[in-house]
């Protein structure tokens, strides 16, 4: 029992860290994926002001717990369809949007 805990801990070792990112939810309309869009904020490299980039990615919501509006945080995974390479951790804050 305990040799199969360390085998698993080693193979997350191995494997590192998943990457994380916080975005809001912009559309639920596919079935179990939905569309998240991240902003960052970046410094232009000649003009030195700040420069927001938004990316969308499309995320796996196993259970639809996620609705449009929610802040949600996402972590990488292996791929699961053409564009979809993250799934949903967690929802952090619900969205006050009436449906």
């Amino acid at each position: 029992m305990a040799n199969e805990a360390a085998v698993a801990q080693e193979s997350t070792a191995e494997r590192g860290v998943r990457q994380e990112l916080t975005g809001i939810v912009t559309s639920t309309k596919m079935q179990k994926t939905i569309v998240v869009k991240v902003t960052r904020a970046v410094q232009h490299p000649l003009y030195h002001r700040v420069v927001r980039h938004t990316k969308k990615y499309y995320v796996h919501d196993e259970t639809g717990e996620a609705h449009v509006g929610d802040t949600v945080q996402i972590a990488s995974t292996r791929p699961l369809s053409k564009l979809k390479r993250w799934r949903l951790k967690e929802v952090i804050q619900r969205s006050t949007r009436v449906a």
